[in-house]
């Protein structure tokens, strides 16, 4: 039994010290050499100080700014750590409660625009991350944040039309808007002479 065993706590060790360490080891490598922004977290900064992620969403509620998807997370939104949906079925009461509450917001802090309001505007994303929005919840917006800073609403539009991300490998996905790149390049607009 011990000529049996013997093969097999070598295997053992020899598996463990490949797969456990020297193939993680290597793809960690890889990852960081090629890939180092991703493998950071795709940290935005500003003047060297970090101020978010691409891949996570921030709450905006300044008419400033573009505002992004709700978030469902708790207990805050947008908790990286708390990803997750409401669990909320479209026959929710709770949920459409929040919906009309969402909606009145954005009627508030707009009352001249009429448009429909784009629905992933009132709705929270599966993960409650989203840092994306559409062109169209781009486009609802722009009225009120080219009013707000004083900018032409084709100023705006040209930025957002900047920030606009195509379709993965121009087939996956939709087309869709940074929220957070977006209001950082707007604060840097505004910055220029």
């Amino acid at each position: 039994m011990i000529k049996e065993l013997k093969p097999a706590l070598l295997m053992l060790l020899v598996m463990t010290v490949l797969t456990g360490g020297a193939y993680p080891a290597l793809v960690t490598g890889l990852a960081q050499l090629l890939f180092p922004d991703q493998v950071g977290g795709s940290l935005l900064k500003v003047q060297g100080k970090t101020v978010g992620s691409a891949l996570v969403g921030q709450p905006f509620s300044d008419p400033r700014y573009f505002w992004g998807r709700p978030s469902a997370t708790s207990p805050m939104p947008y908790h990286a750590a708390a990803s997750s949906g409401s669990n909320q079925g479209p026959l929710n009461p709770a949920l459409e409660e929040a919906v009309k509450q969402r909606i009145a917001l954005f009627k508030g802090s707009d009352p001249q625009q009429t448009a429909p309001i784009p629905v992933e505007l009132v709705t929270a994303s599966a993960s409650g991350l989203d840092p994306h929005i559409s062109p169209a919840a781009a486009a609802w917006q722009l009225p009120r944040v080219a009013r707000a800073r004083g900018l032409s609403e084709r100023a705006v539009a040209n930025l957002v039309a900047r920030h606009t991300e195509e379709r993965t490998f121009g087939v996956l996905g939709e087309p869709r808007v940074n929220v957070l790149a977006l209001n950082l390049a707007l604060e840097q607009h505004e910055l220029t002479p």
